[in-house]
């Protein structure tokens, strides 16, 4: 599989809907149980338009993965240091596009300054996040009725930040 990670653009913005739906509903069953409302409430906001407004907000940092011409995968960062979105389509996982997506986000959250990311993870989606050095801190109850896994990571500017410029150490003690 060749793949490209990219800014996402409008233009991306109905592809990248697509991926965020159909990977709710095909990858996250565990997660919505096939229960209705919980799609419904899940899936409410994720349109193409909505889309393109995240994707055109200046505090957010968004990327696709594109394999053969197709997005098959969205991430979101915001400039809090959220991942708000890491999501594939169910036939473009296990293929490497998960991971070069959060490389990524993890690197532009590094040239921000971000200490530490954070994000609601999906059952689906936990053991993806912990073999990456992610800290399960608890479960959360999404705005959507979802139980999901709080996560966070702190972003080492030895090792996860390697090409952020260092900052200099202040110290205000007496050298004598």
């Amino acid at each position: 599989m060749s793949l490209e990670i990219r800014i996402a653009a409008s233009t991306d913005a109905e592809a990248a809907c697509n991926v965020l739906r159909r990977s709710i509903r095909e990858c996250c069953e565990l997660d919505h149980k096939n229960d209705p409302a919980i799609l419904d409430a899940w899936l409410g906001n994720k349109t193409p338009q909505m889309v393109a407004n995240w994707f055109s907000s200046p505090t957010n940092f968004s990327l696709v993965a594109v394999s053969e011409g197709v997005v098959v995968g969205v991430a979101l960062l915001t400039g809090a240091g959220k991942l708000a979105l890491c999501y594939l389509l169910p036939e473009a996982r296990g293929q490497g596009a998960g991971k070069a997506l959060l490389a990524r986000m993890e690197e532009q959250a590094c040239s921000w300054g971000v200490k530490a990311l954070q994000l609601h993870s999906t059952a689906t989606g936990k053991d993806f996040f912990a073999q990456r050095g992610y800290t399960d801190a608890g479960m959360v109850r999404s705005p959507y009725g979802v139980e999901t896994v709080f996560y966070w990571k702190q972003l080492d500017e030895d090792t996860t930040c390697p090409n952020a410029p260092k900052r200099k150490r202040f110290c205000n003690c007496n050298s004598d």
